[in-house]
């Protein structure tokens, strides 16, 4: 219920902050909402500003939503092995030390978010820390520092921008189109002012959100490649492989959103190409 309440005030802020910001741009430049330059722009600020307000709010957004303690004084053998562990690792691939934290959970999982290489989280699962060994903890923790090190949360941000805004303007683009040719008999009907403009524009846009979030999954999983890679030239190719072997007998991912598309481990998925991670088999074999 708590992450259900966070997520529907953060998205009602976002929603307010957009339309703010779109309404002094329309009104600035002069552009109607009804002309495809409004509609463009209305995408842009959408789809785009939706995208980067949600990078710059995960850190604090996976903080609250997962309960994770973030480390500033280790209070035991395991919270100083987890500080000076990531700490080593993100010297190797230069990059400024994350913040380390440790949240509640029986799953085996760890992710990585933040707005940029040099302003991160890294956090663990208290389940991985139970139930893995620590070559294979430094092996994730080495996946997520991957993630950070190679940019991963800014490009996906972009990528996710670039369909948003496709998906919005496409959308609204179709839905005009309908709305004229089944309102072309009433007089003084505004094309995107009636209800089955409305009606239609929903609809595309859940039909080309679902397309779109294949190929936001497809980078994901090439992500993921890229970040096994990086921890296997950072702790051993070996250490990873037997991380990935372990993750077969996990519980699934409670993980939501950014957070799951940058853990080490996903949830279930009705089709490879939705799911955001590889399949633990082809990422084992691609370490081999």
């Amino acid at each position: 219920m708590k992450r259900v309440v966070l997520f529907l005030i953060t998205n009602l802020a976002v929603m307010i902050v957009l339309g703010l910001v779109l309404s002094i741009l329309m009104s600035v430049f002069g552009i109607s909402n009804r002309s495809l330059g409004g509609i463009l722009m209305i995408s842009t600020v959408f789809g785009f500003g939706g995208a980067f307000i949600s990078l710059f709010m995960s850190k604090w957004m996976a903080k609250k939503s997962t309960g994770a303690y973030v480390i500033e004084q280790p209070r035991n053998e395991i919270e100083h092995w987890l500080m000076t562990t990531v700490a080593r690792q993100a010297e190797q691939v230069g990059i400024k030390m994350p913040e380390v934290a440790i949240y509640d959970s029986p799953e085996m999982n760890a992710f990585a978010t933040g707005p940029s290489k040099n302003n991160s989280l890294v956090a663990v699962s208290t389940g991985l820390m139970h139930n893995m060994t620590r070559d294979e903890a430094e092996a994730v923790l080495a996946h997520e520092v991957s993630h950070v090190a190679n940019g991963d949360m800014v490009t996906l941000t972009l990528i996710q921008g670039v369909v948003n805004t496709f998906v919005i303007f496409i959308s609204k683009v179709l839905a005009g189109i309908v709305d004229n040719f089944l309102n072309s008999d009433e007089e003084g009907e505004n094309s995107g002012g009636s209800w089955t403009y409305f009606i239609f524009d929903m609809i595309f846009q859940v039909i080309f959100g679902i397309l779109a979030s294949v190929v936001v999954a497809y980078f994901s999983r090439k992500r993921e490649f890229a970040a096994d890679s990086g921890a296997a030239q950072l702790v051993g190719a070996h250490k990873m492989r037997a991380a990935l072997e372990r993750l077969r007998n996990n519980h699934e991912s409670q993980l939501e959103g950014s957070m799951m598309a940058f853990g080490i481990a996903s949830g279930k998925s009705i089709a490879d190409m939705f799911a955001s991670h590889p399949p633990l088999e082809q990422r084992i074999n691609a370490l081999k």
